[in-house]
């Protein structure tokens, strides 16, 4: 079969595209013929070793299709099934056993196109605003890179909790994307350096409730001057960058604020697997939350989708179609 794989880390010139066994599905398992694969920032973070892979190693997470054969042991699932899923590391590939367990049944209405861009970043938005910090009517999120695909997805998804959304962009096209998804302001980083005291303006001097920050180590440490006393600061991604260490004391002198560093793996067993994904399928369905799908590549052009994606050139979410 036709895949994309690392045999070591670097640039987007370790990434190959080439053949690889076929695999079968072991016990559990669940062969799925791929229609589409997303492309995220933790692929890149595995192509360049900042998270580390037994080498070599097909990349990609996420993904949708149609289930092939079953492996022993294996209810609920037969061959033509639609299906999607995340956390399932070799999507970059026409054919890939995943777990049973991290399985999600595609409805009709969804195209699985859709449903490859909306697994990991939608399960990601949701378990962050319906669990690391439930929003509720009355507080007030500052949102960062709310043009992306999982910035789109919170700034929604926060609005359908009845919370109000401050966002940041980095130009005026994505801000009118912010702002399209339902936040109330966005403010524009790269013209406002310092963004901060234009969050507290916003909130009235109060600060914000809850802050979702994607972006690491150009947005965090000011994060902490937007928050309401007790507030969550919400640290889901780096992509400028890691985190700078800070004395844990400071925490305390700006408010007794929480900082938190969740994952989805924490956030996906089977119980909140089948509930996230019915809502967002439903929510999809309704078009209560609508997806921005605008960047497709062909299998053998990841490089130049990693590309793209590291240069922010793009906005919403990039699907490899396979």
């Amino acid at each position: 079969m036709k895949a994309v794989y690392i045999e070591s880390t670097g640039g987007t010139e370790a990434l190959v595209y080439g053949e690889r066994s076929k695999p079968e599905p072991g016990a559990g398992e669940v062969l799925v013929k791929l229609a589409a694969s997303g492309v995220n920032f933790i692929d890149t973070y595995h192509r360049t070793g900042l998270y580390k892979l037994p080498l070599p190693a097909i990349i990609g997470s996420e993904g949708a299709g149609t289930v092939e054969k079953t492996g022993e042991g294996v209810n609920g699932f037969k061959p033509g099934d639609r299906v999607a899923y995340a956390m399932a590391r070799g999507s970059y590939a026409e054919y890939q056993s995943v777990s049973a367990k991290l399985l999600a049944k595609v409805p009709e209405g969804v195209e699985l196109r859709d449903a490859a861009a909306v697994m990991l970043q939608g399960m990601t938005a949701y378990y962050l605003t319906h669990s690391t910090f439930l929003l509720k009517p009355g507080h007030t999120a500052l949102v960062h890179a709310a043009a992306g695909g999982t910035g789109r997805l919170l700034v929604q998804m926060a609005l359908m909790r009845g919370a109000r959304v401050i966002a940041t962009a980095g130009t005026k096209a994505k801000a009118d994307l912010a702002r399209e998804a339902g936040a109330s302001d966005v403010i524009l980083y790269d013209e406002q350096p310092d963004w901060a005291p234009e969050v507290k303006r916003l909130s009235g001097g109060a600060g914000v409730d809850v802050i979702y920050d994607s972006v690491g180590k150009a947005t965090f440490m000011k994060g902490l001057d937007c928050l309401k006393p007790l507030g969550y600061m919400v640290s889901f991604g780096q992509s400028s960058g890691p985190v700078q260490a800070f004395d844990i004391l400071l925490l305390s002198a700006k408010g007794s604020l929480y900082v938190t560093r969740p994952t989805l793996a924490n956030h996906i067993g089977a119980e909140e697997l089948a509930g996230s994904t019915g809502d967002i399928f439903a929510w999809m369905k309704a078009g209560k939350l609508k997806l921005r799908v605008e960047h497709l590549y062909k299998l053998a052009d990841a490089a130049r989708a990693h590309e793209d994606l590291e240069g922010r050139k793009t906005t919403g979410k990039l699907i490899l179609e396979i």
